[in-house]
């Protein structure tokens, strides 16, 4: 069965996450990570609280904890910017790309394993068959 084979496999790299050293370290937070990646992503332009809100679909009050914790972990620091005397940035810190650096060599190198042995052509197919149970799944969920 496709579900019983995606969860086996979800479970499997979860596992695989939670043994990584960063994970160990007690350096990876899930949404702090994605949150580092999502403003590492978007470095070159100005980003603030109400971006962040507006990404993850999260209330301000959530946002607020997330980067305050951040902040506090020494990850980000929020700027001034010159146009609005109002509005603060949020800018990662040098800690952060480092984390980030981390976590991108982390994830390259389990994509590496994942796609060991496996040709570009089943690769392309597992990728198209991927798609299409995700497409089956949104066109019921509508």
């Amino acid at each position: 069965m496709i579900g019983h084979q995606i969860r086996a496999l979800n479970n499997l790299i979860k596992r695989d996450i939670e043994h990584s050293e960063l994970f160990q370290l007690g350096q990876s937070t899930g949404l702090h990570g994605w949150a580092i990646g999502w403003l590492y992503k978007n470095r070159d332009r100005d980003v603030f609280q109400r971006d962040f809100e507006e990404h993850f679909s999260i209330r301000r009050s959530t946002a607020s904890n997330i980067i305050s914790l951040m902040e506090k972990n020494g990850m980000i620091r929020r700027e001034s910017v010159e146009y609005d005397a109002r509005l603060k940035k949020l800018v990662l810190t040098e800690q952060a790309l480092e984390f980030h650096r981390r976590i991108r060599q982390d994830i390259e190198a389990r994509e590496k394993r994942l796609q060991k042995n496996i040709s570009p052509e089943d690769l392309e197919c597992f990728f198209k068959v991927a798609e299409q149970i995700k497409a089956n799944l949104e066109e019921e969920n509508v």
